[in-house]
């Protein structure tokens, strides 16, 4: 019987060749066979030679998420073991960190798991079933991660918008094993921090920030008695770990009251009782010009804003927040002083993210070099073959 296939137009199978894991529906001549969505399929080229295979979705602009290019490698059971298998192997050096028990586990297509995401957190996982094909085979995965890692409980975060783009509905969840609590307690380079699971941002925490938290701590060891400002600090992370770098007085902004109220509880949780912290509720862009204009200044400032670009139409509109919030830091900064800049919004290109950096730094008349470039750790790997998986730049910028 001959395999459900996807037909590619002439020209068109360069970069499944070259091991892109999306194959889009401008690509595609024709479907051969009448399988369903979510099934597996074979993608072959115009003269009909084998080139892959992965998931079928018709309502996803993504058609077919590849999986494998190996002819003879069934997607079967053994399959999504050893790929989970190989995942968790990367993140072993993170496993034996006994200081460290917050990381991500599986990075979707950069694990070679189109719309899989598997971060831990103490005893327990969040997941996230992003696509069609990985949704259909939802307990199997529940199962194997049950099976490889034994944790506590498994709970879902599949309520993100990216599924209604696939044609599915956000899901959240237990799947397996206990319940979470209320706050799952979590250990990152030492310092503790308290996860909501259920509601907090991603599957419950910015696991992506980890080693850049940690690079700032150490920089700021070099400039003891900082001032800091911490912009869309959210639950107070990069604050927590600028406080156990010796720093001064720290100042918490974000909109977010509640976010604001456990960044408070987070430096009590750590052994850091201060006075002269201040935690603003507030707008960042609002709060950096009253700061300006009151003549603030700053040793030390992070900006970690929320995705400010969800589609291309937005990127105009984006760039020029971006600057804005730059330009404002600039200003805020003593000479010698530190900006930690981020965007995660995977249109934003590193290089473009640079040249608002760059705008915002001549528009504010201030000279900075950059001293160090971040990205995600390496519990977020970037396949080669997948550039779109690099989403978090940042820039470390001094001010001369």
């Amino acid at each position: 019987m001959t395999p459900p296939a996807v037909i590619l137009k002439p020209g068109r199978d360069k970069p499944v060749r070259q091991r892109h894991p999306w194959v889009f529906s401008g690509a595609i001549a024709r479907i051969q066979g009448d399988p369903a969505d979510g099934d597996i399929v074979e993608v072959r080229d115009a003269q009909g030679a084998f080139l892959a295979r992965g998931t079928l979705n018709r309502h996803s602009q993504i058609v077919v998420r590849l999986l494998t290019w190996e002819v003879d490698e069934a997607i079967d059971e053994g399959f999504w073991r050893r790929r989970l298998e190989r995942a968790i192997a990367g993140r072993a050096p993170l496993a034996a960190d006994p200081n460290t028990d917050a990381y991500r586990l599986v990075n979707a297509e950069s694990d070679g798991l189109p719309g899989l995401v598997v971060d831990r957190y103490g005893r327990f996982l969040g997941v996230q079933f992003l696509t069609l094909g990985i949704d259909r085979r939802k307990a199997l995965l529940v199962a194997l991660l049950a099976d490889l890692l034994a944790p506590e409980g498994i709970f879902e975060r599949s309520d993100v918008d990216v599924r209604e783009k696939e044609g599915l509905a956000p899901v959240t969840g237990r799947l397996g094993g206990a319940e979470p609590p209320p706050w799952v307690g979590i250990r990152e380079h030492g310092l503790r921090f308290l996860v909501d699971m259920r509601g907090g941002q991603k599957t419950g925490f910015y696991l992506d920030q980890r080693e850049n938290r940690r690079v700032f701590q150490q920089m700021l060891r070099a400039l003891p008695g900082a001032e800091v400002l911490n912009a869309f600090a959210y639950t107070g992370a990069f604050g927590v770990y600028a406080a156990a770098a010796g720093a001064g007085r720290i100042v918490h902004i974000d909109s977010n009251a509640e976010a604001l109220a456990l960044a408070r509880e987070h430096m009590a949780l750590n052994g850091f009782v201060r006075r002269d912290d201040e935690f603003i509720v507030g707008d960042v862009f609002a709060e950096l010009r009253r700061f300006r204009a009151a003549g603030r200044r700053f040793d030390a400032i992070v900006l970690d804003p929320p995705k400010f670009v969800h589609s291309a139409g937005q990127l105009p509109r984006a760039t020029r927040g971006y600057k804005d919030i730059n330009w404002l830091a600039f200003q805020l900064l003593r000479p010698g002083g530190l900006l930690f800049t981020f965007s995660c919004s995977g249109l934003v290109t590193p290089d473009l993210f640079q040249k608002i950096v760059f705008g915002a730094a001549v528009d504010a008349c201030r000279e900075a070099q950059i001293i160090a470039r971040l990205s995600h750790g390496p519990d977020h790997p970037i396949l080669l073959s997948f550039p779109e998986g690099e989403y978090l730049k940042g820039l470390v910028c001094r001010v001369l």
